[in-house]
C-alpha cells in the first residue's frame, strides 16, 4: 500500500511521490516558534505531529532532510522584547533555549536545521528575493518607506486556503504580520524602520528596516532546501496568511511549484473551549510537569489523536495516558523477562506489526495504528497467561516494539536502580516472608520516595521509576 497524505491544496488524498527520482529523499519544512514566550501545547501539538510524519517516512525507507525555523523578529519579539527591556537577541535567546528543552522533554527528534531569521546569510536572501520581486514589478516600496508585494501579480493567491478573493473585503496595504481572514491586501516584505522598533534594524536598498514574517520562511526554505520541497508542514492557523504568502513570494521568484505536499494539523482545545489566558485553560509543557505529569504522558496525550482532527485535551486525558503507557511498559517488561537469552522464532502475531505501519500509510491514521498495538498487546498477554509463547517468539515481539517505538518514541527510560532501593525492597520481601504487614508497608513508602513503585508480580516484586 502506498502513502497517502491529504493535501491542503488539492484538498485530496493523494500518494506520495517526492521530487527525488530515486524516490527516497524528501525536503520537508516545519514552521518553527516565534520565540517571544514559552511555547504552548498548541504549538506542541503540530510539533509532535510532524515529528510522526518524519519518523514513519523514515521506517519507510525515506531519508528525511528537515528544516524548523526560529522566528527570532517580527511584531510580537520586538514589542515584548522592549517591554522587558532588553535586546531582541537576548531576549528571544531565553525561549530559544526554552524551546529546545521542551522538544527534549518530549522526545522531539530535533530538525537537520534550525534557521533563525536574524542570520545574516538569511537577512541577505530575503533582500536578493525582494530586489528580484521589484524587478518584476510583483513589489513595490509605498510612500511608508516599506516594500509590498503586489498580489495582482499572482493570480493564484488564496487557492491553498481555497479563499474567493473577490468577496473578501480588500484592505489596502497590509503591514501587520497577521491579518484577519475577511481582510485582504498587499502585505509588507520590508517595514521601513520606525521609532517602535528601537534598535532592530538592518540596511537595504530601500531604507533601515527589517524584514515581514512571510518572507523570514521563504528565505530559509529556499536556501537550505532549494526552490521546490515536498511537504510544508504547519498548523491550520498558518494556512492563510502566513503559506499564501509564502507560495506567493517563492513562485513568483522562481517559477517553479514551491510545495508539493501541504499538510496541516487541527486546532487544540482544552476542555472544550479554545485555549486561552483568560479562561484559566492555557497550558505550556511546563506547567504540565509541574502538576506531576511527565513529557512522554504529555506526548501520547498530543499524538494518538489524527492530525487533521480537533484534539480535545483534557486533564483526565493525560490520566488515561499515563495508565495507556504502563499498560505498555507491563507488556514489554513481561516479554523482556519470558525472553531470556533466546534467538528470534517465527509468530503469527508479528503480522500485527505490520498492520500498525500499513495503517500509519493512510495519512497518519495513529487511532488506527494504536488500535492494532494494542491486539498485539491483548494477544500475547493472553499467549503468555496460556503458556503458548515461547522466549523466542517473545524476541520477535520485542523486535516488532522496537520498530514500532521508534515511530511512537513510548519506550519507558531506562533508569539505574539504586542500591539502596534494591536493599529497602530484600528487606520488604523478608518482612512479607515473616508476614509483617506493617513493617512491609513502611518499606514500600520508603522506596516510593527514593522514587520508585514496588509491583508485586508473578515472577516476583520489581522496581519501577514513577
Amino acid at each position: 500500500m502506498p502513502i497517502r497524505f491529504f493535501n491542503t491544496y488539492s484538498r485530496q488524498l493523494e500518494e506520495f511521490r517526492p521530487l527525488d527520482e530515486a524516490g527516497k529523499n524528501v525536503k520537508m519544512y516545519t514552521c518553527g516558534p516565534t520565540v517571544y514566550n514559552h511555547a504552548h501545547i498548541g504549538n506542541f501539538r503540530a510539533y509532535i505531529f510532524e515529528d510522526l510524519l518524519q519518523r514513519h517516512l523514515e521506517a519507510r525507507g525515506y531519508q528525511v532532510n528537515r528544516v524548523m525555523n526560529l522566528t527570532d523578529v517580527d511584531d510580537k519579539t520586538i514589542r515584548d522584547s522592549r517591554k522587558a527591556g532588553r535586546r531582541l537577541t537576548d531576549f528571544t535567546q531565553i525561549y530559544k533555549d526554552a524551546f529546545f528543552q521542551d522538544i527534549g522533554t518530549l522526545r522531539i527528534k530535533p530538525a537537520d536545521h534550525y534557521p533563525a531569521a536574524t542570520e545574516e546569510r538569511f537577512i541577505k536572501k530575503m533582500i536578493e528575493m525582494i530586489t528580484q520581486l521589484i524587478g518584476m514589478q510583483a513589489a513595490y516600496q509605498a510612500e511608508d518607506k516599506s516594500v509590498y508585494f503586489r498580489l495582482s501579480k499572482f493570480p493564484d493567491y488564496g487557492k491553498l486556503a481555497h479563499l474567493n478573493l473577490d468577496e473578501l473585503r480588500p484592505s489596502g496595504r497590509i503591514s501587520s504580520d497577521e491579518y484577519e481572514k475577511e481582510s485582504v491586501g498587499d502585505f509588507a516584505l520590508w517595514k521601513a524602520w520606525d521609532e517602535n522598533d528601537g534598535d532592530v534594524r538592518w540596511e537595504s536598498p530601500w531604507g533601515p528596516g527589517r524584514p515581514g514574517w512571510h518572507i523570514e520562511c521563504s528565505a530559509m526554505a529556499n536556501t537550505l532546501l532549494g526552490p521546490e520541497l515536498d511537504i510544508h508542514c504547519g498548523g491550520v492557523d498558518n494556512i492563510f496568511p502566513h503559506h499564501e504568502a509564502e507560495i506567493a513570494q517563492s513562485e513568483c521568484c522562481s517559477g517553479k511549484k514551491f510545495v508539493r505536499y501541504w499538510l496541516h494539523c487541527a486546532h487544540l482545545m482544552v476542555e472544550g473551549q479554545k485555549m486561552s489566558k483568560s479562561l484559566g485553560n492555557f497550558y505550556t509543557l511546563r506547567d504540565l510537569i509541574e502538576k506531576g505529569f511527565t513529557g512522554r504522558e504529555v506526548r501520547h496525550a498530543l499524538l494518538t489523536v489524527n492530525y487533521r482532527l480537533p484534539c480535545n485535551f483534557m486533564l483526565a486525558g493525560l490520566e488515561a495516558s499515563r495508565t495507556a503507557l504502563a499498560r505498555i511498559d507491563g507488556w514489554v517488561e513481561r516479554l523482556t523477562d519470558h525472553k531470556a537469552n533466546a534467538n528470534p522464532e517465527p509468530i503469527e502475531l508479528g503480522a500485527q506489526a505490520d498492520r500498525f505501519f500499513d495503517t500509519l500509510d493512510d495519512d497518519l491514521n495513529i487511532s488506527g495504528a494504536m488500535g492494532h498495538l494494542f491486539d498485539l498487546i491483548r494477544e500475547s498477554n493472553k499467549a503468555l497467561d496460556e503458556g503458548r509463547l515461547s522466549p523466542g517468539q517473545a524476541a520477535t515481539l520485542l523486535a516488532s516494539w522496537e520498530r514500532i517505538n521508534a515511530v511512537l518514541a513510548f519506550q519507558r527510560d531506562t533508569a539505574a536502580i539504586p542500591a539502596e532501593a534494591v536493599e529497602l525492597l530484600e528487606k520488604r520481601q523478608q518482612a512479607r516472608a515473616a508476614r509483617d504487614w506493617a513493617l512491609s508497608d513502611q518499606l514500600r513508602d520508603q522506596i516510593a520516595a527514593l522514587g520508585w513503585i514496588v509491583k508485586d508480580t508473578k515472577e516476583g516484586p520489581k522496581l519501577m521509576p514513577k
